[in-house]
């Protein structure tokens, strides 16, 4: 197909609520590495890692050519059956679960499916049914996925899950307290005890978050957030849910999971995008005693077969051996200052934020009354395609690129980034040092 008939096709046969970024919808026709092609032939550096989902780099050679072998080998059996790629993928995820706690797996399709998976064993465990979740979180497109979800432009259609509550989230740079850290005393986490005291019946089945918001905006709490919320949920009679949908596999730089830098062992964690690499794959994983209590029947037809559970395993083999967790810290942390070098030249850079290499700009009109730069925001991001780059949208206000570049990038590619970012921002909002700057 010609990328006229791939546009129109698009355009004419699927739902209209499949969008793409870009005025002009960006035809990607092959990638390798950091890097992609468009149907005419130009090449991007790719810092959105087909959101936030490619870990190792477009078309990893190593996972490929497991993938490759097995296919040859055995495509296809379901859950009813036991094959060695599933055994071989859940013995060393369990291996490498904070704490050693987590050991029991259950392999679907996506992100979503591992949340549904994971509320359904908290409610199991613990025989009640509420849910805390948290305002800015993104955990899903089926109906449960969207009613724990909390931005209204995610929850489609009319939510129907009842029990299921929203609490304030660690948004420092937003307090919704109005107040400042550390002064604050994370007054946002001491408030879900209020939560549940009062829109609950006392007693829930679990809390639900990310480490860092992913479509919120890469929000990322202090340290102390996580801590003091888990100790709320657990004697409210909870399990704490870590959704590592997109926060796992060293993306956060330094470790396995994001939850570890808050030193909180959780009861379920659930993932999916970069653990396989670009494979369709889900996870959910608990400890022992919560798996237990999902009693009865169950299977997944496609979840945990032999082609998604050997990529998945290659890719966590390959993240260990070219130790990308490292890489992931010290590029993060380069990232992060280039970012920052960024708002210290540009104005409209309200915040910057993440962990490792999920790193965030927050644009804004002004930084005094933070009002989000939506409008800016589009503009940066046609600029950044001009420039031959790659980076996600996301928050409330739609006014917050996200960029979560391969694992395994160079010094070099985070030099090309900044040069391209810091061009896509001059030629999108020409507000630069050398203009009026509001301070912070």
């Amino acid at each position: 197909m010609t990328k006229e008939e791939i546009l129109l096709a698009c355009q004419e046969n699927l739902f209209p609520c499949v969008f793409h970024y870009y005025r002009e919808p960006l035809v990607v026709a092959r990638a390798k590495g950091q890097y992609v092609w468009d149907a005419d032939g130009r090449q991007y550096l790719d810092f959105f890692g087909g959101i936030v989902t490619i870990s190792v780099g477009h078309a990893n050679e190593f996972v490929n050519r497991r993938v490759h072998e097995q296919l040859d080998r055995l495509q296809h059996v379901s859950t009813v059956f036991a094959t060695e790629p599933i055994a071989a993928l859940a013995r060393k995820i369990a291996s490498i679960t904070p704490g050693g706690r987590l050991t029991k797996c259950f392999f679907t399709n996506s992100g979503t499916e591992a949340n549904e998976t994971a509320i359904l064993a908290a409610r199991c465990a613990t025989g009640s049914s509420e849910i805390v979740a948290l305002r800015h979180a993104y955990h899903g497109r089926s109906i449960l996925g969207m009613t724990l979800t909390g931005q209204s432009v995610w929850r489609l259609g009319g939510v129907a899950e009842a029990g299921i509550v929203h609490a304030h989230n660690a948004y420092c740079y937003r307090c919704p307290f109005g107040l400042n850290y550390p002064a604050c005393e994370v007054k946002c986490a001491r408030d879900v005890e209020d939560l549940i005291r009062t829109t609950t019946s006392g007693r829930i089945a679990g809390f639900i978050a990310e480490p860092v918001q992913g479509v919120g905006g890469f929000i990322t709490p202090p340290k102390e957030y996580f801590p003091v919320v888990a100790d709320i949920v657990r004697r409210h009679g909870g399990v704490f849910i870590s959704d590592e949908v997109q926060t796992a596999w060293g993306r956060t730089g330094g470790k396995w999971f994001g939850i570890e830098h808050w030193g909180v062992v959780p009861d379920i964690m659930t993932s999916a995008k970069g653990l396989g690499n670009g494979m369709p794959i889900g996870l959910t994983v608990a400890t022992p005693e919560v798996a237990a209590g999902v009693k009865g029947l169950s299977i997944s037809t496609f979840g945990g077969n032999p082609i998604t559970t050997t990529a998945a395993k290659a890719v966590i083999d390959f993240v260990e051996q070219e130790r990308l967790m490292d890489n992931a810290a010290t590029m993060g942390a380069y990232l992060h200052e280039k970012l920052i070098e960024l708002k210290d030249r540009y104005a409209v850079i309200g915040d910057v934020r993440g962990m490792g290499l999920m790193q965030a700009i927050e644009l804004v009109r002004d930084r005094a009354t933070k009002e989000p730069a939506v409008d800016e925001t589009l503009a940066v991001l046609e600029a950044t395609r001009r420039n031959g780059l790659l980076v996600g949208k996301g928050g409330l206000y739609s006014n917050i690129i996200r960029i979560t570049p391969p694992l395994n990038i160079s010094r070099a590619d985070v030099d090309a980034f900044a040069e391209g970012m810091e061009r896509s921002l001059r030629d999108a909002t020409g507000d630069n040092v050398t203009m009026t700057r509001r301070e912070d």
